[in-house]
């Protein structure tokens, strides 16, 4: 059996962890484990750093029991993690308290002041690349200071996510290009900290001294340390990649590491990107132009609700899984007149960060299980074509997207995307896109520690599969019935929120 490497994607439901055969690029083994989360009414959304230990070593149990290997064998650990969360720690490296995660929009109020600061999107395009956003860590940073000022005095560590599993498995503290483009304080065009930005929120010099070192995505940030090692069961020369957020190591787990490739990632959240050699050239607030952890450039568009929403449907209904689906494929496109606006917990995209959920168009005829079922995989859907038109507008034109995450597994929400998109739509075999991502960005960042010229597009290449059964393809009739529903989307999000530029 040749060598082995670990990815770990810990997301905001829970972390998964798969274990990839070098030689075979077959998964031996995959692990799961659920997290827990703190959240209320005003949008706070926190998790604790610890559970994602915790989840990572039994989901890592898991796979491993799985694949019956000799975990001597491995040799590598990627690490992937849900973007933006904000883990702050003391100087003696423990966590000072639960993380803000991605989806916090507790910190509206917070991100409007910075960005009214930063002039605007036009001044926050000019210093950061990108437009400031809710979700981003750096008004988290602002709340902090604000709320529990005792706590903001004690930060001597500012982490990411993934930085921080990477922190405990190495004790290294180290951050990466594509995960540190969203942030808030950081350049996506110079690829470094913006501490102008993040003086906004205190111009101390301790918060600068409290970021990171940054990372090109072929270097390591160590080696996993000996306690950990034994920990896991590790021998004791085991890399750990730079790793990085999961639209990120998504990209890579669906090969999207070169020009002409779009990822449609159905989460939590809802992800929508593509590779760039360079930046966009123009930026729409809409869209996040981040860095990429192969080192490109990630034009992403993300929005807030997907299958959060779908799953909240489901518990409604009292429908398992298999019957939601059933259900919604019954349904004709446009969900007979019912549109929803499933804005649950506000919207980056459209950008709506205190809005509500709505639906709309229901009459005594069209209030059936089947299209509420359906309406809810429309209105998810509409934000992500919404999405795909500022890519196209900036010239992507995609032949093909390559659609992963928990909502790939469903053919009717396949199919719907193929008839909304106006594009043909292919799922890879390995529905965990961001794990796999972790693993392979391992062997990249193996091989060039040893000196290999291997390429990380190669090497996706060779580890990435496609399942020819599960591609969709469009339906001219439903395209323009999807074309005239979309429309209609358009209309109502004017309606409602007459001051959003659309």
């Amino acid at each position: 059996m040749s060598a082995m490497y670990l990815g770990v994607d810990c997301g905001t439901q829970g972390t998964k962890v798969v274990i990839l055969e070098r030689r075979s690029a077959r998964i031996l083994g995959e692990g799961y484990a659920a997290h827990a989360m703190n959240s209320n009414a005003n949008g706070r959304r926190e998790q604790s750093p610890e559970w994602w230990v915790e989840a990572f070593v039994s989901a890592y149990r898991m796979a491993v029991d799985k694949a019956a290997i000799d975990t001597r064998q491995i040799c590598g650990i990627g690490v992937s993690g849900q973007q933006h969360g904000l883990v702050v720690l003391d100087k003696h490296g423990e966590v000072i308290r639960p993380a803000k995660l991605w989806c916090d929009t507790e910190t509206a109020a917070e991100n409007e002041r910075l960005l009214e600061q930063l002039g605007g999107d036009k001044g926050s395009i000019e210093q950061l690349g990108l437009v400031l956003a809710t979700g981003y860590t750096l008004s988290k940073l602002a709340w902090l200071k604000r709320h529990e000022p005792e706590s903001f005095a004690r930060i001597a560590h500012i982490l990411l996510p993934h930085d921080y599993i990477n922190y405990w498995l190495t004790g290294e503290l180290a951050s990466e290009y594509g995960d540190a483009s969203g942030t808030g304080y950081f350049d996506i065009r110079t690829r470094c900290w913006q501490t102008d930005v993040l003086a906004l929120v205190s111009s101390s010099p301790h918060m600068q001294q409290a970021l990171p070192a940054l990372l090109p995505a072929e270097m390591p940030v160590g080696y996993v340390s000996a306690e950990r090692a034994r920990l896991l069961g590790l021998s004791d020369r085991v890399i750990v990649s730079s790793g990085g957020g999961d639209n990120m190591m998504g990209a890579i787990g669906t090969g999207n590491v070169s020009e002409g490739v779009v990822t449609m990632s159905l989460g939590t959240s809802g992800t929508l990107y593509a590779s760039s050699a360079t930046p966009p050239a123009t930026v729409r607030p809409a869209l996040a132009a981040f860095c990429s952890s192969a080192n490109n450039w990630l034009p992403l568009i993300c929005t807030m609700n997907l299958t959060g929403v779908t799953n909240q449907v489901r518990t409604l209904l009292d429908l398992d899984l298999q019957r939601f689906n059933s259900l919604a494929a019954l349904a004709s496109p446009g969900s007979d007149g019912i549109t929803m606006l499933p804005f649950l917990n506000g919207e980056r995209v459209p950008a709506l960060p205190t809005a509500s959920g709505s639906i709309l168009g229901l009459n005594m005829h069209n209030m059936t299980q089947e299209n509420l079922c359906r309406a809810v995989m429309e209105g998810t859907s509409y934000s992500l074509r919404y999405g795909l038109d500022c890519l196209r507008e900036e010239g992507i034109r995609p032949t093909t997207l390559r659609v992963t995450g928990g909502g790939a597994k469903s053919p009717v929400w396949r199919q719907l995307l193929a008839d909304l998109m106006n594009t043909p739509v292919i799922s890879p075999v390995e529905s965990e896109a961001a794990a796999l991502g972790g693993a392979i960005q391992a062997i990249w960042c193996d091989h060039h520690q040893a000196g290999g010229a291997i390429s990380l597009s190669s090497l996706c290449d060779q580890m990435i599969r496609f399942d020819p059964s599960a591609q969709a393809y469009p339906n001219p009739e439903a395209v323009g019935e999807y074309e005239a529903a979309f429309q209609h989307y358009l209309a109502l999000l004017q309606q409602h929120y007459p001051s959003l530029m659309l």
